[in-house]
């Protein structure tokens, strides 16, 4: 696109509403941040989120397997992107199976669209895709704060080399967003779906309550050989009818933006290079609530989105310490580390098992000792 074009189709959407900064309603569209690890095999027993940052796997009802990576072989102007391997396949496809990778958007943050409203305005979804042969697949958004959802979709061709895929969705007039931090809008990639999704005739661009027509007449299973790889990065969903330049960020406000969602302290060196956590150093401080337990609290770096109510962690009661009187403390007897209390700006920890220390009420640190441990807490949409 030359800069004049880049200029109008800037100017078309900032008088759509769109804004100058800030426009990309899509967390970590650059697939730079996976705080959970680059690599996860055997994905699509269950969903959930297992490598970048935001991006969840949505696998339902199918045999089919698939390893999930954020790689470093992006198109120029991206170092990463996140790459799916079929690594089982599944060819008889039951009606109700279904394979999407999928970003979650809150209310809050999609009000300018004014959906609902005589006033809704388009949004153009862009994205940077290859793979390791021509496929067709589908990009859809999903609302779903009415009893009713609504669907708009397009499909869109993916060949061997990088492409940049534009798809403009037309404002919904019908259906208005809730004001809130809950799913108000699904972004969905549609790779693998049974005839519940595609059991009737599908029309790009147009919202409609149609389940059999979600997904593309032409749409290719991704699981219908283990030679199949998905790559896609540079993700942007912006206010108007013209896609404009992907919007890089610092990638620490990427990875702030990430924590409202997910926050993990871990024992070993993550990300590529990209965030270092060295063991040892990384503590959350307390005091022993009684001579054998430990209460611990750790200051989240942002506000989550909601209140954390459990802790994910790895590795075993020696994983983790307590530095205190100039000594450390480890437990023992299996106990781990317990999620003991939150809000959304701190949580508390607690481990009990550590050797009578006569040291109630006396501070400490808790600290990951080795680098298999690691505590994160979740609020995911």
């Amino acid at each position: 696109m030359s800069k004049a074009a880049e200029l109008a189709a800037l100017i078309a959407n900032v008088n759509k509403g769109s804004s100058l900064t800030a426009k990309n309603f899509i967390i970590n569209g650059a697939q730079n941040v996976a705080q959970r690890g680059t690599s996860s095999t055997g994905i699509g027993a269950s969903s959930g989120y297992f490598t970048t940052d935001r991006m969840q796997i949505v696998s339902e009802n199918t045999a089919g397997r698939l390893t999930m990576e954020q790689v470093a072989d992006g198109p120029d102007g991206f170092a990463t992107c996140t790459k799916l391997t079929c690594t089982t396949a599944d060819t008889s496809i039951a009606s109700n199976e279904a394979l999407i990778l999928n970003q979650n958007i809150e209310g809050q943050n999609l009000q300018s669209l004014k959906k609902g409203t005589s006033d809704a305005v388009p949004v153009t979804v862009s994205f940077y895709v290859k793979a390791n042969a021509s496929a067709t697949y589908t990009i859809e958004l999903k609302s779903g704060d009415a009893s009713t959802n609504r669907m708009n979709s397009h499909e869109f061709s993916v060949t061997t080399g990088w492409t940049r895929i534009t798809k403009t969705f037309v404002g919904d007039t019908s259906q208005p967003l809730d004001d809130d931090n809950e799913t108000s809008i699904q972004f969905n990639l549609w790779l693998h779906a049974g005839s519940d999704y595609t059991g009737g005739t599908h029309t790009d661009n147009v919202w409609h309550t149609t389940n059999n027509q979600r997904v593309g007449d032409s749409n290719t299973s991704f699981f219908d050989s283990t030679s199949r790889t998905f790559f896609i990065t540079g993700i942007q969903m912006e206010i108007g009818e013209k896609a404009t330049e992907f919007e890089h960020e610092p990638f620490e406000t990427t990875l702030n933006k990430c924590y409202r969602y997910y926050f993990r302290i871990a024992g070993s060196d993550v990300q590529s290079g990209k965030i270092k956590t060295s063991y040892r150093k990384r503590s959350g401080d307390g005091y022993w609530y009684n001579d054998t337990s430990f209460l611990a609290q750790y200051i989240l770096p942002v506000p989550m989105r909601d209140v954390p109510t459990a802790l994910e962690q790895s590795g075993t009661d020696s994983d983790y310490d307590v530095a205190y009187r100039g000594t450390t403390s480890t437990a023992g007897g299996g106990n781990l580390v317990l999620f003991n209390d939150a809000n959304q700006n701190y949580v508390t920890t607690f481990q009990a098992g550590h050797t009578d220390n006569n040291a109630t009420g006396e501070a400490g640190q808790q600290r990951i000792r080795q680098a298999a441990g690691y505590l994160a807490w979740s609020v995911e949409l």
